[in-house]
């Protein structure tokens, strides 16, 4: 199968070898990339080729290799808005995942614009990021498990988005390898929360200084400040809400 990605027209063929690195959330992002640090990472970047940032711009990152032009790396930044519950039911649950892997068509850099919007499967088991609402009305193509728990979405041809399965066992502080111990209970009730805060429509409550959002913030911070158990996801958590609680934490930003 060869998939389109970006609006160029950049094209890549899908292989029966995934990703054999360990899926990290990390920092609002889905990473998969072998950097332990800030540093190998952006040396990472200059020595592969694909989607990446550059200055202002951010869009999603995957990343390839320049012998042999196979899949190297991805980043997939949370989209900012979270699906209604009736929309997210439409998300079909065909064709099943088949590991896989890219091999670039062409070793040439493009552009792979972040998604739009994101579908929380009950209980966030399962996490969504699709290119719009539009990619409900029609089937999928393909699901390729480019890594553990991670596949991209293909229809008509294209990558359409991804998905990411059991997101709290990957919750990690930046460059942390996920923990290997399964998630406690509070670390998965609290991860809900957290998305509830970092995405619309609760983001925009938040910004509004609606008196219930921001308590949720304060008591969502707090438990997570003070759980016992879990304790690396849960800083990893409240790093996620650490600009949030800076600016809107006391209340109402004047």
């Amino acid at each position: 199968m060869r998939v389109t990605l970006g609006d160029d027209g950049w094209t890549a063929t899908v292989t029966d070898t995934p990703l054999a690195l360990t899926p990290r959330f990390e920092g609002g992002s889905v990473r998969i990339d072998p950097a332990v640090g800030k540093a190998e990472r952006e040396r990472f970047g200059t020595e592969t080729f694909g989607s990446g940032a550059w200055l202002w711009d951010t869009p999603d990152e995957v990343r390839f290799e320049p012998a042999g032009r196979r899949l190297a790396a991805v980043g997939f930044q949370l989209p900012p808005e979270s699906a209604s519950a009736e929309d997210t039911a439409r998300l079909p649950d065909t064709p099943e995942v088949r590991p896989g892997g890219l091999v670039a068509d062409e070793a040439r850099d493009f552009r792979l614009e972040t998604c739009a919007v994101l579908c929380r499967a009950p209980g966030d088991a399962v996490l969504t990021g699709l290119r719009d609402l539009d990619v409900l009305d029609e089937p999928l193509e393909a699901r390729i498990g480019i890594a553990p728990d991670v596949a991209l979405l293909v229809q008509h041809g294209a990558v359409v988005g991804w998905s990411l399965s059991d997101p709290v066992r990957h919750v990690t502080p930046w460059f942390g390898a996920p923990d290997d111990e399964p998630p406690a209970a509070a670390t998965r009730r609290l991860f809900t929360a957290c998305l509830d805060l970092i995405t619309d429509p609760g983001l925009d409550l938040l910004m509004d200084g609606d008196p219930a959002a921001l308590a949720r913030l304060r008591a969502t911070d707090e438990a997570l400040r003070t759980q016992r158990e879990d304790r690396r996801r849960a800083e990893a958590l409240r790093e996620l809400l650490a600009t949030l609680v800076e600016d809107y934490g006391t209340g109402p930003a004047e």
